[in-house]
């Protein structure tokens, strides 16, 4: 197979957004504004802008929808904005050791699900979604999750990510049949947590399932599978399961080498002082880059090696795993890392894992991997070298597939204008 077909796929379908999508946003770092700039400008109150005036605002929402306009991180500062976070904080003030519970017993459900005793092929992002979805029902709602619900989330939640990366078109009837289940929820009252008024059970519906059932679930699902490919790529670097600081480091240096967010858009309210050289015009796009970031500073290169934050702390290197706290920054930040470690102690506690597949951030793969029960012997050589075959070449029709459907979506976005339009139609 050649080599540089997927990759030449992949810089074709970039040419291509950007021929339809046009070139918008000033890159950071960059060469207008460098890495020792990125986190005072990221944080600067003027930098507040989410959705209204940036053309890549109808790309996002038309991925988020339905009810992008209620999505946590696209609705605009000020008051809606402030409530909607408040809610999300309430919900997500759940104490270190009740997160690890709740991971722990929804990934315990899920790895009792699988064959026993023997060697299993899987994808890990799919293992991983019914774990968060599990996790996040119980804490929105108070209560175990059924199987029905828990499938509405995760084909959901598997729509979004699919559509996101191109691999697949968005099916809004599958986005729709959660929608109607929690506008269900909430008109039986069965639903403990609301929007106040002037919010509507529709906008309460559309924020729950943005803010959890997207966005939570996609994040903690692509989290895990680089986490867990992680382990099966690097056969020295498998952490002890019962020590928590080796966890850790194994999280944090998978979110260093593959962070979980590409490029955050703001768009400026009021002009920003760079350096005696540069300012920032109001109504700039600021297109912070976290991968670009986080390969400067002490800790730049690509090498998976978690023992670097043995001496390494993290507050000097540049790390910025749930983004910077003066704006926006995830969240979950306080909950994920607990949940994250409980979800991989419990995984390596009852397998060993083997992959020979390639590991980007994307991971339109899903991440193949082998799991293997604790003390059984591995997949071994042939099925490996097997793997990294079919792995390759999967990457040419996945690559046209994403050339096609790519293309589709943003042409099909800028027709729609979804952000665009509701700000014609809305009035702040």
């Amino acid at each position: 197979m050649p080599r540089w077909l997927p990759a030449a796929v992949v810089a074709l379908r970039e040419w291509i957004f950007r021929r339809v999508n046009g070139v918008e946003g000033i890159p950071i770092p960059g060469p207008l504004v460098g890495a020792e700039h990125f986190e005072r400008v990221y944080a600067d109150p003027a930098a507040d802008g989410r959705s209204r005036g940036a053309g890549l605002s109808d790309l996002f929402w038309y991925w988020l929808a339905p009810g992008p306009q209620m999505h946590q991180e696209h609705l605009e500062p000020g008051e809606r904005y402030r409530t909607v976070a408040k809610t999300t904080r309430q919900v997500l003030a759940v104490p270190r050791a009740r997160c690890e519970e709740l991971a722990t017993s929804a990934t315990r459900r899920r790895l009792d699900r699988l064959p026993a005793g023997r060697t299993v092929h899987t994808r890990l992002r799919d293992l991983m979604m019914p774990v968060w979805a599990e996790v996040y029902f119980e804490l929105v709602f108070g209560e175990p999750c059924p199987p029905d619900a828990r499938d509405l989330i995760v084909a959901n939640a598997d729509d979004v990510v699919t559509a996101l990366k191109g691999t697949g078109l968005r099916h809004m009837d599958r986005r729709d049949r959660l929608t109607r289940y929690l506008l269900g929820r909430i008109g039986r009252g069965t639903c403990p947590v609301l929007l106040p008024p002037p919010f509507t059970e529709q906008e309460t519906a559309w924020y729950l399932q943005g803010a959890f059932f997207n966005t939570a679930v996609v994040q903690m699902s692509e989290a895990m599978a680089h986490v867990l490919l992680n382990v099966a790529t690097h056969a020295g670097a498998v952490p002890d399961p019962d020590d928590d600081d080796a966890l850790d480091r194994c999280v944090d240096e998978t979110l260093r080498v593959h962070p979980l967010f590409g490029v955050a858009h703001r768009i400026t309210s009021a002009p920003i002082v760079v350096d005696e050289r540069v300012t920032l015009p109001a109504g700039s796009v600021l297109l912070f880059n976290y991968l670009a970031f986080q390969r400067t500073g002490p800790a730049a290169d690509d090498a998976f090696d978690p023992d670097r934050w043995l001496t390494l702390a993290r507050r000097d290197a540049h790390f910025i795993p749930y983004g910077v706290v003066a704006n926006r920054a995830c969240p979950a930040r306080g909950a994920a890392p607990a949940m994250l470690r409980a979800a991989t102690r419990e995984v390596l506690r009852r397998y060993a894992l083997a992959s020979s597949a390639a590991h980007t951030r994307s991971l339109p793969s899903r991440g193949p991997a082998y799991l293997t029960p604790a003390g059984s012997a591995g997949p071994g050589r042939l099925r490996l070298a097997a793997m990294r075959h079919r792995d390759r070449w999967a990457g040419v029709p996945r690559s046209l597939r994403q050339l096609a459907f790519g293309t589709w979506m943003v042409v099909d976005a800028r027709r729609q204008r979804l952000c665009t339009t509701h700000f014609e139609e809305v009035r702040p």
